[in-house]
């Protein structure tokens, strides 16, 4: 597959604009649907109600921006001396204030990096490999890459060894920047056919950057030495088109060996300028980079606020220090993940639980009455914020005035409480590395949860029956299918890998996702299922293991959860990593003698009932269906990581390393519900 070039069947998206109707029966009218195709029976394909006419592909008011490197030169011209990137990490590597870079001097470090790189024999097209946390020199490296036509290939930090190989030899990357506590591990995977000739260590002191090679043919150079370099002798820039690959995002999968996304700088700004047709950012706006710059969710991001002129401020690195960085920020825009924002509804109804007596009740009274006017529609008193909310939305920085939840699904019930607590838009998304991020996300004035709102305006959805799943589109009350979505945010294909890439594209430029979805009235759309990650029990029934995993989590007790099951059993086992802290609440409580030994704990038979009845009541809650059910549990203590090889760098569970890793437990717990099985059918 010749990745230069576009498919031309990708440009058939533009079709049937003429009498788009409402889809019935809503009421809001979030989605339209287009009218059935003339040749081919139902079409079923659904728009944004904001750009029902044609798929947006760049923004109105400024139709000249095609590339990534048009919106930067546009941002200096607008903003030129506006705080723009903040760190506060020192030179020494204290920790002070937010000391801020301007727009004007981003543009100017760009510059110089692009240079100096040309000066070093990097050609236009070179992918770059860009190996270290969020802060400013990734940015400005980034827009380095798309003045000077080199394509950026990120590198999640939390990769092994085995990763960055594969990715580096893949994507035959002549250049990798890097920060001091990543060089040995870079350094340690080249090879003598490694691509690498460059190496750019970012941060530390210049004098302890080796100056001898590691190989023949390598040079490895600062940061800072780089930028002297290139402004010594600034190069023209070297524009690039909007139908070029800007970046090459390798996906990390759950299986197999990871695959690289290319998307265009067309994907990238059709997305971005979709987006902001439902959520508008400012040049006010403050926002704090935390969520792997790796990830296509944390670049749509960046990029969103480059465009408008906000300020972008990087916490120090580590994220147990995040609510520290936020209250020296005071951030506007918050994004993160549900499993974040879990702690902090788990960590708030904690705090609320045990205050006890009038300021429980009172934080009661204050929920619902403002859960009441939200869902009526009406304006909530600015009281209850004044007597209980401010403290809470204190622990953001005080001023967050939009929340955005991706990467995986939030339950609507902590959805609701943070919309209540901490106010302003809380807006949950959906969308893929594939898709340059967003598929749909939440509409202004949906204060509704449980959906992941309509189409982006820049893509068209549709459904595709699954069969085997008796999943179809006429199904009652609701179309369900596989979600497939078309249009300029739709990706190239996978670098190197034609198999893969005409796997997941079809010939009429449908990306098929794998996810299975419904249509809820109102055209919103909500996730159903996993086609792809799904197994089936002994009894035919099909399970989605996310899905139950996403309600067992929520358990206090439990921190992680990995379920299994296969088609040679009936039921589910669980795997669950417990909660310190709830889980010796509990043993004290009893007054067990494994208090203060938690190894032995997860081991004690009546803590497992427990953990397994809480478990249970949940299932409940969430309406699972009897054989979605886990029927026996092992507890953990310790915690499933991406070192550990059981999580891919965006916090899923590897499916088939947690399978061989807790081969024996798995075991244990089918011994055990036989033996149980047995002793009944005896009686």
């Amino acid at each position: 597959m010749n990745m230069e070039s576009d498919s031309p069947s990708r440009h058939r998206f533009q079709v049937m604009n003429a009498h788009l109707q409402p889809m019935p029966p809503a009421k809001e009218g979030y989605s339209v649907v287009l009218p059935e195709k003339l040749s081919a029976g139902n079409w079923n394909v659904f728009r944004s109600a904001r750009s029902p006419l044609q798929l947006v592909d760049h923004f109105p008011d400024h139709p000249e921006i095609r590339t990534l490197h048009d919106n930067f030169l546009n941002s200096i011209k607008e903003f030129q001396d506006l705080k723009y990137l903040g760190s506060r990490i020192r030179e020494d590597g204290s920790v002070g204030e937010y000391k801020w870079t301007t727009y004007g001097e981003a543009g100017i470090a760009r510059a110089a990096i692009g240079s100096g790189l040309l000066q070093h024999g990097i050609t236009k097209g070179s992918r770059i490999g860009l190996y270290f946390i969020n802060r400013p020199e990734w940015i400005i490296t980034e827009h380095a890459c798309s003045a000077y036509s080199f394509i950026s290939v990120p590198l999640y930090d939390t990769l092994g060894p085995d990763a960055v190989k594969f990715i580096i030899n893949h994507a035959e990357t002549p250049c990798v920047f890097c920060t001091p506590d990543k060089l040995q591990t870079l350094l340690n995977c080249m090879t003598e056919t490694c691509s690498v000739r460059l190496v750019v260590v970012v941060g530390g002191n210049d004098l302890l950057v080796p100056l001898l090679p590691s190989k023949p043919g390598v040079e490895i150079i600062s940061f800072s030495r780089l930028d002297a370099q290139g402004r010594s002798d600034v190069k023209p820039f070297v524009p690039p088109q909007a139908d070029d690959i800007a970046t090459i995002c390798y996906t990390s999968g759950t299986t197999g060996t990871p695959k690289g996304a290319v998307l265009s700088h067309g994907n990238l700004l059709a997305n971005i300028a979709g987006s902001f047709l439902c959520y508008p950012i400012y040049s006010t706006d403050i926002y704090i980079s935390y969520l792997p710059l790796a990830h296509i969710y944390e670049r749509a991001n960046v990029i969103g606020m480059t465009t408008k002129g906000g300020a972008i401020g990087f916490y120090q690195g580590d994220v147990m220090k995040l609510m520290d960085d936020m209250g020296v920020l005071r951030p506007t825009l918050f994004a993160s993940v549900p499993r974040l924002y879990n702690r902090i509804y788990d960590g708030i109804t904690a705090a609320v639980r045990t205050s006890g007596g009038l300021q429980e009740r009172l934080f009661n009274v204050a929920y619902n009455a403002k859960k009441q006017a939200i869902e009526s529609g009406k304006s909530p008193s600015p009281l209850w914020d004044r007597l209980v909310f401010n403290k809470i939305q204190a622990r953001l920085g005080g001023r967050v005035r939009m929340m955005c939840s991706g990467a995986s699904p939030l339950s609507p019930e902590v959805l609701d409480f943070l919309r209540i607590c901490f106010g302003g838009v809380i807006n949950e998304g959906y969308g893929m590395t594939e898709t340059a991020c967003v598929i749909s996300a939440g509409d202004p004035g949906d204060n509704t949860s449980g959906h992941v709102g309509s189409p982006n305006p820049a893509c068209e959805v549709k459904f595709v029956d699954v069969l085997e799943m008796n999943y179809t589109y006429s199904d009652k009350p609701y179309p369900r299918g596989e979600i497939c979505v078309r249009g300029p945010i739709v990706f190239k294909g996978y670098y190197k890998d034609e198999v893969q890439t005409k796997e997941i594209l079809d010939e009429e430029g449908w990306l098929h996702t794998g996810d299975i979805g419904a249509w809820l009235p109102g055209g919103r759309l909500k996730i159903i299922d996993r086609k792809k990650n799904i197994f089936k029990l002994a009894q035919g029934e099909y399970i989605a293991p996310e899905k139950i995993e996403n309600v067992y989590s929520r358990s206090k007790y439990i921190s992680q959860c990995f379920i299994y099951g296969d088609s040679f059993n009936s039921n589910l086992v669980a795997v669950a990593v417990v909660e310190p802290e709830e889980v010796s609440k509990w043993a004290k409580s009893r007054g067990s003698k494994y208090v203060n030994d938690l190894e032995q704990l997860c081991k004690d038979p009546q803590m497992r009932a427990a953990v397994l009845a809480d478990m249970n009541a949940l299932g409940h809650e969430a309406k699972l269906r009897g054989f979605e059910f886990a029927k026996a549990v092992t507890l953990v203590p310790e915690s499933l990581t991406v070192e550990s090889g059981l999580l891919t760098p965006t916090l899923k569970v590897k499916r088939p390393q947690a399978k061989a890793h807790f081969a024996k437990a798995i075991e244990d717990m089918y011994a055990e519900l036989s033996s149980k099985e047995c002793h009944r059918s005896l009686l």
